[in-house]
């Protein structure tokens, strides 16, 4: 069996002579994506429309993703250009959460043909700068709510988001414009404790206290400004499926129902080897690709062998996220420290902590080999030999290989079809 895996810009192409399960994309019709976008902006849910909004508003602000996340913004702007391009106030904020600032070529990405319109009306979200933040309210779980000063001065705002299965918000989309897209960083930091119980989990939106948490922070948020909602729901290969817009809840609530139909595929039996891909551009670097490892976890047994296959070219991630890593000899240590005290960035450190204590990771990146060692992470450079040595591994402990690839493993979650 041949299979094409994305890495980087381009495709290895993997031989299995094994028993194996590809958990491919579902086949799914596309409509034309001018005609789902005109659908969407015809029938918003709970909103007056697109040009009502826009026309009854003194100024806008635009809420956009950075480059670590597969948001069309670049298109859903184009389509929407000749609305905004004659409004006579407009300016858009890159909702960085904790993020780094986008580099030229990412804002070139971001917003593409519509990047000379707006560039000299680009705000940068920084959560660090308090003199930047408002603060407003506290919600019941005791999380003291800031955000960005610019989106109480233009109080008219637009988001546009994605909405795919998350490892512990339950989905992206919707309310992370706001928390953590535009958030304070204390803000973000104490919504994030939430990701070590155990209800923060992949599709889980019920009794999980981020999402829950997120949802009271916008609540708050809309008895002070008017939001219009744009939600994209994208294929796992990134092309667009259903958008959803209007009432910012409304709109995510049925983005979800959607991303389910796409995301989640039937998993015929565990395997003892999981090779999971973060594609493009989800594969920035390892803080962003460890989603792929949440998603890839819930396909492998324990004891087993995980594969993360990512290019990483902007390295590690967050100093934070990897200090804590390597702060300990083992990963028992290392989730001991995180529950003597949080801070923001150690929720994926432990979540590659817990799957080290039950399972062996390994992965192909670009990052230095005795960086990511040090992250209890096995260092490969080529996918083929990482999965031949794992078949090796595997039938050393005579045990019959049992393969299960994830092509896309940051946008598809697996389960088990008689669960």
């Amino acid at each position: 069996m041949q299979i094409p895996i994305l890495y980087g810009k381009g495709k290895k192409i993997l031989n299995i002579n094994y028993n194996c399960e590809v958990l491919e994309t579902k086949d799914i019709n596309l409509e034309i994506e001018e005609e789902i976008l005109e659908k969407a902006f015809l029938d918003p849910l709970n909103k007056e429309s697109f040009e009502e909004f826009a026309s009854s508003s003194d100024r806008l602000l635009i809420i956009v993703n950075d480059a670590t996340r597969p948001t069309p913004t670049a298109r859903v702007l184009d389509y929407l250009s000749p609305i905004l391009l004659n409004h006579h106030d407009v300016a858009c904020i890159v909702a960085c959460g904790s993020h780094r600032k986008p580099t030229e070529e990412e804002f070139e990405q971001i917003f593409g043909k519509c990047y000379k319109e707006f560039k000299e009306k680009i705000f940068v979200h920084d959560a660090e700068k308090k003199y930047e933040i408002e603060f407003i309210g506290t919600t019941s779980r005791g999380n003291k709510i800031g955000f960005n000063k610019k989106i109480f001065e233009y109080k008219n705002i637009i988001t546009i988001n994605s909405v795919e299965p998350h490892y512990f918000a339950g989905y992206t989309g919707g309310r992370k414009s706001f928390l953590p897209g535009v958030a304070a960083y204390e803000t973000i930091e104490y919504n994030h404790t939430f990701a070590l119980e155990k209800e923060s989990c992949g599709l889980a939106l019920k009794d999980n206290p981020v999402n829950e948490d997120m949802m009271e922070a916008v609540d708050i948020l809309k008895e002070k400004i008017n939001i219009f909602s744009i939600q994209v729901v994208l294929t796992p290969s990134g092309e667009t499926y259903k958008v959803t817009t209007g009432d910012i809840h409304d709109s995510f609530i049925k983005a979800v129902e959607y991303s389910k139909q796409v995301s989640c595929i039937k998993l015929k039996e565990k395997g003892n080897i999981v090779l999971t891909v973060a594609p493009p551009p989800l594969d920035i670097n390892l803080y962003q690709s460890q989603k792929a490892l949440e998603n890839g976890k819930l396909a492998l047994e324990d004891n087993g062998i995980i594969i993360l296959c990512s290019k990483c070219p902007k390295g590690i991630g967050p100093d934070k996220f990897m200090n804590l890593l390597i702060s300990e000899e083992t990963p028992e240590k290392v989730l001991a420290k995180i529950k003597k005290g949080y801070i923001l960035g150690y929720h994926k450190a432990a979540k590659i902590a817990e799957l080290s204590c039950r399972a062996n990771i390994w992965a192909v990146t670009g990052i230095d080999e005795e960086k990511i060692k040090q992250a209890f992470i096995k260092p490969y450079k080529d996918i083929q030999k990482a999965l031949d040595d794992a078949v090796i591994e595997t039938k050393s402990r005579d045990e019959t290989p049992k393969i299960v690839i994830l092509p896309s493993g940051s946008l598809t979650v697996p389960f088990i079809s008689n669960a």
